[in-house]
C-alpha cells in the first residue's frame, strides 16, 4: 500500500540543500509514486503548482505561502 501523491510545503526554506537547493528558498515539493518509487516536482515563487491528483488547482507556491500571512 503506498500513498500516490503527498505535499511538503517548506514555507520557511528549512530543508536541506540537497532537497531544495542553496540558497534555500521556500520550496513547495509534491511526490508522486511512480512504479513504487517517489518522484518528486518542486515549485517556488510564481511556479504554478501541477498536481496530477487535483488537475484543475490553480494556484501558484507563493499563494500557498502568502496564504498563512
Amino acid at each position: 500500500m503506498g500513498i500516490p501523491e503527498y505535499w511538503i510545503v517548506d514555507y520557511l526554506g528549512l530543508g536541506g540543500r540537497r532537497f531544495i537547493g542553496n540558497p534555500k528558498p521556500p520550496t513547495f515539493s509534491i511526490y508522486q509514486l511512480v512504479e513504487g518509487e517517489y518522484q518528486v516536482s518542486q515549485f517556488r515563487g510564481d511556479n504554478l503548482i501541477e498536481s496530477p491528483t487535483f488537475p484543475e488547482l490553480n494556484l501558484t507556491a507563493q499563494q500557498i505561502f502568502s496564504a498563512g500571512e
